[in-house]
This record gives C-alpha cells, sequence and structure tokens, in this order.
C-alpha cells in the first residue's frame, strides 16, 4: 500500500479530513502481500498457510466487531433520544 503524500498534502491544505486506512484495507494489503509469496521448502509453505489462516479469523474477528459497534452505536443513539 502506497501512501500518495501530494494528495493528502493537498487534502490538507483545501481543509478536507484525511482519513486513515481502514483495517479492512490493512487486512487486504496482508493478503495481497500473503498471495505474492511463493515459499520454496514445506517448511514456508507451512507457515504460509497458517498465515493465511490466521488472516481469516482475523478478519472474521473484525466482521464480528464491526457488528457489534454498529449495535452498540445504535444503543448509544436511543439512549441519547430518550435522555435528550
Amino acid at each position: 500500500m502506497t501512501i500518495d503524500l501530494h494528495r493528502i498534502t493537498r487534502r490538507f491544505i483545501m481543509g478536507e479530513v484525511f482519513e486513515p486506512p481502514t483495517i479492512r484495507s490493512y487486512i487486504q494489503s496482508l493478503e495481497e502481500t500473503l498471495r505474492s509469496l511463493s515459499p520454496k521448502t514445506i517448511k514456508e509453505q507451512n507457515k504460509l498457510q497458517i498465515a493465511k489462516q490466521h488472516l481469516k479469523e482475523v478478519r472474521r474477528h473484525v466482521r464480528r466487531m464491526e457488528e457489534r459497534l454498529t449495535i452498540l452505536e445504535e444503543q448509544v443513539s436511543v439512549l441519547e433520544e430518550k435522555k435528550g
């Protein structure tokens, strides 16, 4: 993943908000990196397979956390409406 500093600077000067990369973009970048590797030994193949499995689990956990975050944000919104 490359960072375009000119674009970031231009957006900053224009008053636009810079949004950092999301967890999903980091996961996608890791997945692409793992896909590009070509292990040469059985040991390396096994390590790569484990890394891919771990990434799959991370993706699953992120999805669950995002779902839970959405629910919690909705609950906070309802509580704020009742309060105000």
